[in-house]
């Protein structure tokens, strides 16, 4: 972390009261040398491991730099998975509260109309998955014209899941005179010629990821037949009593297999892979978030879109059979200057697979012994204690910038021809309200949705009872989401 504050960078007072909302004290690292060169539209390519900070290293500049008057989307973000890309809508939405950006993230596996109904929308900001934001593009239903801001976050990840010629073709799309950010923890020769063809001049960016995998995580290996591995797993998890651990496999079946033995001996867990509807997805994530379990046992999606700072250790139940992947998962933990402990199992046949790892990382994993039988025992109290205690439930970071905030619903919308500015003046209108204390406007057929700033919810919500928009009477009430 940096000394330097956030006003320094003469940001604007919206961004700096949600900067300040969500406990952001100082920039760390990546923020400290990214903002400056994006505050300026200049070009920058970024290695940084995940759990630097680097969306708030973007997002700030692009809720700075948007002009809210402008309708059509002026930032396109690109990202490998939909986990990270709600994850950073979410970031986005959160640091440009107060300034009310419009972010809207696009993604497969869930249903287009919807999609293109809020783009229709006013819409400053769009994050997505390159299939889906080709689709949109190819449809007509993304306007293009005004994006100023492109990122491609976790460029290595994107390109490794396939995704270089989807990549490529939305950038062909895209405005010539932009400001292009590119994100990759690990710069392979993909990542590089991508840069070189359609980056103008990018200052070049590194944050040494080594220190943050040595000085923040602690390394541990334990070599053990294949058929043992659940043993070692109990035995490892008694002995380490983790509060918040992801327990990483290769294939679903495995993540299924894990998953079904850890809950016959009554661990509070759940798991996540790509076999999973998204709703589904999405709830054990948020679960996870808040703490309502201490483990999940997850595919490599998990390695992406995480934000968690407080999960305690990463345990690699299979060895990732990428190099790369092992930087992603260790990254889960040792997050925010928290340190961490990073555990991985090693079947004797995978020498090949572990040196890769240990030559790319610079440094070999400490060799351990299985916990002896007696040094199980003696720490299963303390285990079976934490493990009948409910975990302590953690504050979601936006519900801290969003505590003043009241999302009223009315039935009405588009079809009785209502409009944010017949709202917006219908809401001035009330004693004590302002343009300043109201917030993104979501406007959809039947039903309008308002964000009221500043604690004036409740009042409002009582004036409204007796007033009407553009002649209407509408019914008002909180809003369930």
């Amino acid at each position: 972390m940096s000394n330097q504050p956030f006003n320094d960078f003469q940001l604007s007072e919206p961004i700096l009261r949600a900067l300040e909302g969500l406990g952001y004290k100082s920039p760390t690292e990546v923020q400290e040398k990214v903002m400056p060169a994006a505050l300026k539209k200049t070009d920058v390519a970024v290695k940084s491991q995940t759990g630097s900070g680097k969306t708030a290293a973007f997002g700030i500049p692009i809720c700075e730099l948007v002009d809210w008057e402008e309708n059509k989307p002026q930032a396109l973000i690109l990202t490998p998975t939909r986990e990270l890309a709600d994850q950073v809508k979410e970031d986005i939405t959160n640091i440009g509260r107060f300034k009310r950006i419009k972010a809207a993230a696009v993604y497969g596996k869930q249903p287009f109309a919807y999609q293109q109904a809020e783009l229709k929308q006013k819409c400053h900001v769009v994050v997505g998955t390159p299939g889906r934001v080709l689709d949109h593009i190819e449809r007509g239903t993304i306007d293009l014209s005004r994006i100023a801001y492109l990122v491609l976050d976790e460029a290595d990840e994107m390109l490794n899941m396939g995704f270089i010629e989807q990549v490529e073709a939305i950038i062909n799309k895209l405005p010539k005179e932009r400001t292009t950010m590119l994100f990759s923890a690990t710069l392979p020769e993909n990542v590089e010629k991508l840069q070189q063809k359609y980056m103008n001049n990018p200052e070049h960016i590194e944050i040494a990821s080594t220190q943050t995998l040595t000085d923040q995580i602690e390394h541990s290996l334990y070599v053990v037949d294949e058929k043992r591995k659940f043993s070692l797993l109990r035995d490892v998890t008694i002995v380490e009593n983790p509060d918040s651990c992801i327990i990483f496999c290769r294939t679903k079946d495995n993540v299924d297999f894990v998953m079904e033995q850890l809950e016959k001996h009554y661990y509070t867990c759940d798991k996540l892979h790509g076999g999973m509807v998204q709703e589904d997805r999405f709830d054990v994530m948020n679960d996870f978030k808040r703490g309502e379990f201490r483990y999940l046992v997850a595919t490599d999606v998990a390695a992406r879109g995480i934000d968690i700072d407080s999960i305690t250790h990463v345990i690699n139940y299979d060895l990732p059979l990428e190099k790369e992947s092992y930087v992603h998962r260790a990254g889960r933990t040792g997050r925010a200057g928290k340190t961490g402990k990073a555990i991985t199992f090693a079947t004797p046949h995978e020498d090949k697979f572990l040196h890769e790892i240990e030559s790319y990382i610079g440094f070999e994993l400490d060799r351990h012994d299985a916990p002896s039988q007696e040094r199980v025992a003696q720490a299963e109290t303390a285990f079976t204690e934490k493990m009948e205690s409910r975990p302590k439930l953690k504050k979601n970071k936006n519900e801290l910038v969003n505590k003043d905030i009241m999302k009223l619903y009315f039935n009405g919308g588009k079809k009785k021809k209502l409009r944010a500015f017949d709202f917006v003046g219908t809401l001035t209108s009330i004693p004590g309200m302002t343009a300043e204390d109201i917030g993104i406007i979501k406007i959809q057929d039947t039903v309008t949705y308002i964000d009221i700033l500043n604690g004036k919810g409740p009042m409002v919500l009582k004036a409204m009872k007796e007033k009407t928009v553009k002649g209407k009477t509408l019914k008002v009430h909180k809003a369930n989401k």
